[in-house]
């Protein structure tokens, strides 16, 4: 009766007919940032492989709509012993590089190796470094040349998974994301978050493929830190609204095109889904229970926030992410805490109806997620600290500038005063 949700569907739609295996492949793109990463890409390709890359980008009015997916996406109790069979019904090959921390290996390595064994597949076990940096991503992409592996495999939560798909494009291996935990939207995307080794935000990458498999065992999520799970909450509930904001815009997402209505729809989905079983997810994995409504909520952080940020686009709430990261005191707070107290600002600064406002603080505060600027390490008296927030957050080619409105430093510092204030106000019981 152990049965896994499976969904299966096309690598991606784009204007651009892309296969892994080529060597000469050409983006279209409008936006700087993602132009930046492409170009960047494009020289680290160049400069690690033997047969160049010849990257094509131009600025061009001709829109597409553009939609990406894994191909194929698992979910369910024990999902971990069917990882072999999985790879092997998608016809991925080996030898396999399985990168993981300890505790997703303390936890699963007897699964993972069984399966791959059974299923004929060499692998080798590697230690994850700790952070997503350009040289961590770059030891990944060397191992795996010294082993001739053809597929790479990420055990744990974002920077594994994003570490491991900026080291497949050095190294052109297919992957497949196993998520130990249900606290970003990252498993989904081709999108890899780069940090510095003081895990301040440093750049994106794009890979060149989605990954072929992301399996997600929940038995494994509903044993994490709650913590985690509610990060999870704050990345995913961002989805819709900053999707909202890039379709009112008429921006570009996150894969350069136009939005279709498949991913407008699963953003708002996503964000129904966190009303809807939210509190109920985490008192399950308070309880180290695997319920319906964790599986759902893991599938709403995991499946449709991934598709929805990726195919809707992104907007303030993860640029003022961005600009969180440049304060060391904000190191300890995960990626979801920060995208929340973004969302707070973003929906400040945009103006919306009160309700709403209330709707997305009454929800952060069931489930734990901050509101306040105290709450993630910050402040709210250092001006200084806001001010660097705010112009990292409106940095040229940053997300913030995806939306119907123009931003800048000095709105979004207003921004984030503000939604620190309506927060401390909830917490006090006060009218907001």
């Amino acid at each position: 009766n152990n049965k896994l949700h499976i969904i299966g569907t096309q690598v991606g739609v784009r204007q651009e007919s892309l296969s892994h295996k080529s060597t000469d492949f050409s983006w279209n793109v409008t936006s700087p940032i993602l132009a930046s990463s492409l170009h960047k890409n494009a020289e680290i390709l160049n400069s690690k492989r033997d047969i160049p890359i010849n990257t094509t980008l131009t600025m061009s009015n001709n829109r597409l709509k553009v939609f990406g997916s894994p191909e194929k996406y698992v979910q369910g109790r024990n999902a971990t012993a069917h990882i072999g069979e999985e790879m092997e019904k998608l016809g991925m090959k080996g030898p396999v590089v399985v990168v993981s921390t300890s505790t997703p290996y303390r936890l699963l390595a007897s699964k993972w190796e069984k399966a791959l064994t059974d299923h004929g597949y060499e692998f080798t076990n590697v230690q994850f470094g700790g952070v997503c940096t350009a040289d961590e991503a770059d030891r990944i992409s060397e191992e795996a040349k010294r082993l001739r592996a053809k597929t790479l495999v990420a055990f744990g939560g974002g920077q594994i998974i994003d570490a491991v798909r900026a080291a497949s494009i050095l190294c052109d291996c297919e992957v497949v994301s196993c998520p130990t935990l249900a606290s970003t939207d990252a498993p989904c995307s081709c999108l890899c978050v780069m940090y510095h080794g003081d895990h301040s935000f440093h750049e994106y990458r794009l890979t060149r493929r989605h990954p072929t498999l992301v399996l997600v065992d929940t038995s494994v999520v509903a044993v994490a830190p709650r913590r985690m799970l509610v990060g999870g909450l704050g990345d995913a509930l961002a989805t819709w609204f900053e999707s909202r904001s890039v379709r009112e815009a008429n921006s570009n997402n996150f894969l350069g095109g136009m939005q279709t209505e498949t991913g407008l729809a699963l953003s708002k989905l996503c964000y129904n889904t966190l009303i809807e079983d939210g509190p109920s997810a985490v008192q399950s994995v308070d309880a180290k229970a695997v319920t319906p409504a964790l599986e759902r909520v893991v599938e709403a952080n995991t499946l449709l926030s991934g598709l929805g940020f990726e195919s809707g686009g992104l907007c303030i709430a993860h640029a003022v992410h961005n600009g969180l990261t440049s304060q060391p005191e904000c190191s300890d707070y995960t990626h979801g805490e920060k995208v929340a107290f973004g969302l707070l600002t973003q929906l400040i600064l945009e103006g919306r109806p009160q309700k709403e406002v209330e709707t997305v603080l009454e929800f952060c505060s069931n489930v734990g997620l901050p509101i306040t600027l105290k709450e993630i390490g910050v402040n709210a008296a250092d001006a200084k600290a806001i001010q660097e927030i705010a112009e990292r957050a409106t940095a040229p080619g940053e997300t913030s500038h995806n939306g119907p409105f123009e931003v800048n430093a000095e709105n979004v510092a207003d921004a984030i005063r503000a939604a620190d204030r309506r927060g401390t106000l909830y917490h006090q019981g006060k009218a907001t």
